[in-house]
């Protein structure tokens, strides 16, 4: 099997309650993505936040932020178009990514597309209730035709978001239409906890997923397990020649603290990368 891809996906929307080492500001971000790369992550993956922890879609928070990560290091940057945060059109969406391919200092090298639309309302598994009931993650076809045509406009790789197997077969369609270069990369999202969106965490919840990669095509696929412990699928996923997107944007990771202390995102990318190594793949560059 060739090299491991590793991405750190540092901060998502996760709150500071269970781990207080998720970065917020655009200064935090940068230390993290340095660290993680000298730890053996190729990708970054994060979403703006404000200094309490709310979403940010302002432009020059991804320009500040991808400016000082190009100043430290050379790992790729995977920027987020808002996820349910950001209920623009899609012109609004990607509007920020427009402003970053303005200057080559602050130009990711992936724009994400989660293609298809999935209910992201919090489950509460102590009372079996849900704690939100209208919450829709909305990616229509036109929006994704929309993304699919800006992101190839800009020479940026298409970072292809599967929740579920739905997903996976409209990232078929648009491979067989052509509006999206191969090889595709796809990140199956897996999730537990109080996320029903995805497959379960599970080795059966991964299975049913690859087992609809388009293998027609030329694609290479990697796993998350948002609000749930990747760490569990980490050896089957090495082994099973997929590739690995994990960190504290995801869980917290607080059961795997040290002497008191709660795991940094790098430390969880060092994790990855023994494993890997003791399985006989390299972590690529």
């Amino acid at each position: 099997m060739g090299k491991i891809i590793i991405e750190a996906r540092i901060n998502e929307l996760a709150p500071r309650d269970e781990n207080p080492n998720v970065p917020y500001l655009p200064a935090e971000i940068v230390r993290d993505a340095k660290a993680c790369h000298d730890a053996g992550a190729s990708i970054l993956h994060y979403h703006g936040r404000t200094a309490d922890g709310a979403p940010e879609h302002a432009a020059s928070f991804y320009l500040e932020t991808n400016a000082g990560i190009r100043a430290q290091c050379p790992i790729l940057i995977h920027p987020t178009l808002g996820y349910v945060a950001n209920d623009a059109d899609a012109m609004g969406r990607f509007a920020a990514v427009e402003e970053m391919m303005k200057d080559a200092g602050t130009a990711p090298d992936f724009a994400p597309m989660d293609v298809g639309s999935v209910n992201v309302d919090w489950w509460n598994p102590a009372e079996n209730r849900f704690d939100t009931t209208d919450l829709i993650y909305k990616n229509s076809t036109e929006t994704l035709l929309h993304f699919a045509e800006r992101i190839t406009h800009h020479n940026l790789k298409h970072y292809l978001v599967s929740w579920n197997v739905s997903f996976t077969r409209q990232i078929e369609a648009f491979l067989k239409m052509g509006v999206i270069p191969e090889p595709a990369h796809i990140l199956i999202v897996l999730t537990d906890g109080i996320m029903l969106a995805g497959h379960p965490g599970t080795p059966a919840g991964l299975d049913a997923q690859t087992a609809f990669m388009p293998n027609d095509h030329r694609v290479t696929w990697t796993a998350s397990n948002y609000k749930g412990d990747l760490l569990l699928l980490t050896e089957k996923i090495i082994k099973d020649g997929g590739h690995i997107s994990i960190g504290l944007g995801d869980y917290p990771y607080a059961e795997y603290a040290r002497d008191g202390r709660p795991p940094t995102n790098a430390d969880i990318i060092a994790r990855v990368v023994e494993q890997a190594r003791a399985l006989g793949r390299e972590p690529a560059t």
